[in-house]
């Protein structure tokens, strides 16, 4: 009997959510995976990777959703077939469910949560609480949050930030504070083997957001950066599906090579996590990618305008704006940044997690 429904889609998200469900496994939770089809091309070597079984139900096509007309249409063409509640509750969720988990700000958070208040279901949201206070940066991330945080009747913050923003919301759902964000689970996860010896590789790049890649400006600079990191450091730029045409759609992949960068496309979570550890330097836009530099103290400039993190801020993570000045500065002496790596918690925010699901079943359980 499965009480659980994990509803999830993207590369982050597996990554992310895997501790959590096989925390459901040590409790003796039975849980579903439901996979949107987000990101359909990578999601069975994810799985394999992560150790987590093949999902019950498999939603979506066989290609990745990677622009916002494929998302809009994507979920449109799945609520669209998926309106009836009895169909819900039959072909997705299942019959003995009580709790669907939702994860992060995507379009498969919007779509699960959407389909589960529709299904008559009670929503979790992990990493719930994170704003920026900005619909357009990230968009649609931030509109996402709120709407989900609004939905959801269990949200987990992983922070004192978030239970503040949740606060000041005024949601209705009830908020658990847990004593962080799964990504450190992940990292620590992905580094059990060991953590490289000293910043013996190259530079690591990655850009992926739908503020950067649709606007020219924020593209041209960020290959401007790449250039004059590579241009002192060996580079290497981890490439996300969408990144590549719009990378070549402005003739900017021919720079690239140009300038010497290794231009290659995703790699399993272990492997990039091992490579931000060596890394001199990394340059991203990522908020999950944030969160493990923070963690493993490696001098990360943050190519966005705002973030709805507050991880490594101030410490080893420089936030942007796309402000020169404040790029010539990072490069300048990138190493000021370096710190420490975080020591190894005590707490588990996916077992803090956990144990807040078993309590949410056993409260729901009482009141049904």
């Amino acid at each position: 009997m499965s009480q659980v429904v994990a509803f999830i889609g993207t590369k982050a998200q597996y990554i992310k959510t895997a501790p959590v469900l096989h925390g459901l496994d040590r409790a003796g939770i039975g849980y579903r995976l439901v996979d949107s089809g987000q990101h359909a091309t990578l999601a069975t070597q994810l799985r394999d990777e992560l150790q987590l079984r093949a999902p019950a139900v498999r939603l979506g096509g066989d290609g990745d959703v990677e622009s916002l007309p494929q998302a809009a249409w994507w979920a449109l063409r799945l609520a669209g077939s998926l309106a009836s509640r009895r169909r819900l509750r039959a072909d997705v969720f299942g019959p003995d469910t009580r709790l669907v988990l939702v994860h992060g700000d995507t379009p498969s958070t919007l779509l699960a949560t959407l389909l589960a208040r529709r299904a008559g279901l009670r929503v979790a949201h992990l990493e719930a609480g994170l704003r920026s206070h900005s619909l357009l940066h990230p968009f649609p991330e931030e509109l996402i949050r709120l709407v989900v945080m609004r939905l959801a009747h269990v949200l987990f913050a992983p922070d004192q930030v978030a239970v503040d923003n949740l606060r000041a919301l005024r949601v209705r759902g009830r908020v658990v504070a847990v004593p962080g964000n799964t990504s450190r689970d992940a990292v620590t996860a992905a580094l059990v083997a060991g953590r490289p010896a000293g910043s013996t590789g190259p530079a690591v790049v990655t850009m992926h957001r739908v503020e950067n890649l649709h606007r020219p400006a924020a593209l041209d600079g960020f290959v401007d950066l790449v250039e004059r990191i590579a241009a002192v450091m060996p580079t290497r730029f981890v490439v996300h599906g969408p990144t590549g045409p719009a990378l070549a759609k402005r003739g900017l992949d021919a720079r690239l090579a140009a300038a010497g960068v290794s231009v290659g496309p995703l790699v399993p979570h272990g492997d990039f996590v091992r490579a931000l550890a060596a890394a001199p330097l990394v340059v991203t836009d990522g908020g999950s990618i944030q969160e493990e530099c923070a963690r493993l103290g490696v001098p990360t400039l943050l190519w966005r305008a705002r973030t709805e993190r507050p991880d490594g801020l101030d410490a080893n993570v420089v936030l942007a704006r796309y402000d020169p000045a404040t790029v010539d500065a990072f490069l300048a002496d990138p190493d000021r940044w370096r710190r420490p790596p975080a020591a190894d918690a005590t707490t588990s925010p996916a077992a803090a997690i956990v144990d807040g699901i078993v309590a949410d079943l056993a409260r729901s359980g009482l009141n049904s």
